[in-house]
């Protein structure tokens, strides 16, 4: 018997072990627009935008033994968001690992570092962004 794979609605969910909780809560819920969505206890919370939705779990350490993560993506739904993050997360001292850059399959992204060195990618995404494909001329 063959199994039928199910569908699914994508990636819609991701938790990160953190350090710091107040840091890294500030980072998503103030920098990000995320809100708390249910806190259980002092060392857990979870944040929504509004389609996602990211855990946040206190942890002892995030040395070798901890999992890690390549890196999380923050959809834009339209090409100049990008510059617009970038120029918004520069001016609030956030770290960056990459410039923008407009990608052969019409991506446009950055990566940056939350206040724990987890990689955030802001992205334009064709097939994801529900906004328009190329820059403005300004």
């Amino acid at each position: 018997m063959t199994l039928v794979r199910p569908t699914h609605a994508g990636m819609r969910h991701v938790a990160l072990n953190v350090l710091d909780l107040s840091l890294v809560e500030a980072f998503y819920a103030d920098l990000l627009g995320f809100e708390v969505e249910w806190r259980p206890d002092p060392e857990n919370v979870y944040l929504c935008s509004g389609v996602d939705n990211l855990a946040l779990h206190v942890v002892n350490d995030t040395g070798a033994k901890a999992q890690t993560l390549a890196h999380t993506g923050i959809i834009v739904d339209d090409i100049d968001g990008v510059d617009e993050w970038f120029a918004f997360l520069t001016e609030n001292q956030v770290k960056m690992a990459s410039q923008p850059k407009t990608h052969r399959d019409g991506a446009r992204s950055f990566y940056c570092y939350d206040p724990e060195n987890n990689v955030v990618q802001v992205i334009f995404h064709p097939p994801l962004s529900k906004g328009r494909s190329t820059p403005s001329k300004a």
